[in-house]
């Protein structure tokens, strides 16, 4: 098999002068979303504003619907993506790695960013889906909440094991069986999210932090602790601080961390609850430490050497944006062909060159130390084994739980 050929321009120079225009991740604005996508409108109505908003309950069982596929004699594929999520060349009109994939097998990307918020794109395809029509999108990339949605109503196709070799033998094995799609049958990770805790030394001033009950805790801090408006991540982290897992954890657990952050919040240890835009309360000094997600911290301590980063001995929440073939996608083929793609450790490497977020892909630390050697020893991107063995997923709500904990973690910060 033909193998991946890097690009002439190194993704490491192109990383570099893109961060030359901007402090902070472009794409990680969208995490400052999910608050609205999964909390605020569950918090502001129910389920019912869910489904107004084109969200219905989940309760169909899994199975997705194929359709006649024409990969053979269509030579495309047609994939959605969030916006500032590909590798481009310095002209900014060029994706290496796409058009790699063109030149070996033939087939031809139609690529487009048209993916800013997970309801709002929800909204645009779920008329097609729910008539079991065609989307007119072979390739779709979804947080992990809204693609186990899709799952459980059988919008979503079943994977072909025979047309995915790399993925399925390059899959970190941190991201293998999620509880929303055991042994990922229907998606597989384009990047993972981590939640880790960011601080300033300069504000910290010589104050130790090792733990979320520091942030919680420490009188010293007071007035000088952010946590994220995203709930999965915030309680998340602290039912890890409190010995409980958040991929199976109780109701009672739950009202726990919230009584314990809502103790935080009572008596002005946590300034705010904030979405990206923490990152400069954290470069300011404002915050002297902070719940943070990893994408972030990877520039700002490009940016800033007062900035950097822990991981609990508790362990930390991970998150995932996974790709997703829509019942009746014209292309499952190209569409599987391109995912495995991206599972090859040559052009994982690149893509994590670029973006820097945690790449799925087993084996392309060495890949990516021949383009950027810093990237490839960043254990927020390339987790070695003890920080992946910290790692753990939010588990799967159920429609009631969603409503419920959601309109809780709103009490909580006021939202």
């Amino acid at each position: 098999m033909e193998q991946y050929e890097p690009d002439r321009l190194s993704p490491a120079q192109v990383a570099a002068m893109r961060r030359s225009f901007t402090n902070g991740r472009a794409a990680l604005t969208r995490r400052s979303m999910l608050r609205a996508s999964a909390g605020g409108a569950l918090a502001a109505g129910g389920l019912g504003t869910l489904s107004a908003c084109g969200i219905p309950a989940a309760g169909r069982s899994k199975g997705g619907v194929s359709a006649e596929d024409h990969s053979a004699k269509e030579k495309t594929v047609s994939f959605s993506n969030w916006t500032e999520y590909m590798d481009v060349d310095d002209s900014g009109k060029h994706h290496p790695t796409l058009e790699q994939f063109t030149k070996r097998t033939g087939v031809k990307v139609k690529y487009t960013e048209d993916i800013n918020d997970n309801n709002e794109f929800f909204g645009k395809i779920k008329p097609q889906l729910a008539a079991g029509q065609d989307t007119g999108r072979d390739l779709i990339v979804l947080t992990d909440w809204l693609a186990a949605r899709l799952i459980r109503l059988g919008w979503v196709q079943k994977l072909d094991p025979s047309n995915l070799p790399h993925a399925y033998a390059n899959l970190s094995a941190q991201f293998r069986s999620p509880d929303w799609d055991p042994g990922r049958a229907y998606s597989y990770v384009w990047q993972g999210i981590s939640t880790v805790i960011a601080y300033n030394k300069k504000a910290l001033d010589g104050v130790e932090v090792t733990s979320v009950s520091d942030l919680l805790d420490n009188p010293k801090l007071k007035g000088r602790v952010g946590f994220l408006s995203e709930m999965r991540d915030s309680v998340g982290m602290t039912l890890l601080d409190m010995g409980k897992d958040p991929a199976d954890f109780t109701a009672d657990d739950y009202d726990a961390a919230i009584a314990r952050l809502q103790k935080a919040v009572d008596k002005g240890q946590i300034r705010r609850f904030t979405g990206n835009d923490y990152t400069s309360d954290l470069t300011s000094g404002d915050f002297a430490a902070c719940v943070a997600w990893a994408g972030d911290v990877v520039q700002l301590k490009a940016d800033s050497p007062d900035i950097d980063f822990l991981i609990p001995d508790s362990g930390y929440v991970t998150s995932t944006d996974n790709l997703l073939i829509p019942n009746k996608a014209r292309h499952k083929t190209n569409a599987e062909r391109l995912i495995d793609f991206y599972y090859e450790p040559k052009a994982a490497a690149e893509l994590a060159a670029y973006i820097n977020y945690v790449c799925p892909v087993d084996g392309v630390k060495a890949e990516l130390a021949k383009i950027d050697e810093d990237a490839a020893n960043n254990p927020l991107i390339i987790p070695d084994k003890a920080m992946a063995a910290k790692s753990h997923a939010f588990r799967s709500l159920s429609s009631k739980e969603e409503t419920e904990f959601e309109a809780k973690f709103a009490k909580l910060t006021g939202a």
